[in-house]
């Protein structure tokens, strides 16, 4: 996931009711027991339970301004809705919009880090406008505005599985296009970073015109966290990493202590994947490696 997450996929309600059992029945079903077909139209079903039973707050829109070419920062109000903002624990974790008259839900996860919610009663979402998307929509949106938020979701970074800090002094973050999100969250937490010796956030977009949050990249290298952005299209100015992030990563390597390392990905999907591939080559736990979902 702005880093937005994908958007919801819509469930084909009417097919399923007439096909399935009862859904008391279906959920002491095991799914493995079923037929192909039918354990697809039971997972849609259960799916269309729990959307049915998501409950939508209304909130104000507190700020809207572009963030970068495509990406737009975002920040709703949701002083009125306590519950919802002390349900944000832990960086990483998203939760689900919708914009009225707008079919789809879109999934967002949260920029801004838990204590920011509590402080000052926002959350903060870095959103990427896609063409035809609900996304879009809310881009277009105004201060003052209101949309719906469902309450909020997911287990974020377990950074639990890698503390104590001097067991874990290498933390490699990796981060594309709008995954950077719910990484500004994570950063902007804490996570003992200062207390670790090798600390590295290799962040690629296409261009620096595509790349959100340049303004926190002194404040971030203060907290401990060296940044090495990463561009695929640079133009002729431009002398850092190029590439895609796991090639520039595979230059440097730099590994000293494989189970002394831990390891953040969000962003694209090959890139996590072949991130993934390099780590566990060089020795690191996949225990030890960290995602949103």
């Amino acid at each position: 996931m702005a880093l937005a997450l994908s958007p919801s996929p819509s469930l084909p309600h009417a097919h399923v009711s007439h096909t399935l059992p009862p859904m008391s029945i279906l959920r002491r079903i095991p799914l493995l027991h079923l037929k192909p077909q039918r354990r697809r139209l039971a997972t849609l079903a259960a799916a269309a339970v729990r959307q049915d039973i998501t409950v939508w707050t209304p909130a104000p829109l507190a700020e809207i301004s572009p963030a970068a070419e495509s990406l737009f920062h975002v920040s709703i109000d949701i002083s009125d809705a306590p519950d919802i903002a002390s349900s944000h624990t832990r960086a990483g974790q998203y939760l689900q919009l919708r914009v009225v008259d707008v079919g789809k839900p879109t999934f967002l996860a949260i920029a801004s880090p838990p204590s920011i919610a509590s402080a000052s009663g926002a959350f903060e979402f870095l959103v990427k406008s896609v063409a035809g998307s609900t996304a879009e929509v809310l881009c277009g949106l105004k201060k003052g505005d209101v949309v719906e938020i469902s309450q909020v979701m997911g287990r974020g970074f377990d950074v639990d599985r890698i503390q104590p800090p001097d067991e874990y002094p290498t933390v490699l973050i990796f981060a594309t296009g709008s995954g950077i999100s719910p990484i500004r969250s994570l950063i902007e937490s804490g996570f003992s970073s200062k207390e670790r010796s090798d600390v590295r956030l290799y962040y690629g977009a296409r261009n620096l015109k595509r790349m959100a949050y340049q303004d926190k990249f002194k404040e971030w290298e203060s907290s401990g966290v060296k940044i090495v952005p990463v561009l695929s299209q640079p133009d002729g100015n431009w002398s850092g990493e190029t590439g895609y992030v796991q090639a520039a990563f595979s230059r440097a390597k730099k590994i000293f202590n494989p189970q002394g390392t831990g390891v953040v990905l969000c962003g694209q999907k090959q890139m996590a994947e072949e991130v993934t591939s390099i780590v566990l080559a060089e020795g690191v736990s996949s225990e030890k490696i960290l995602k949103n979902f």
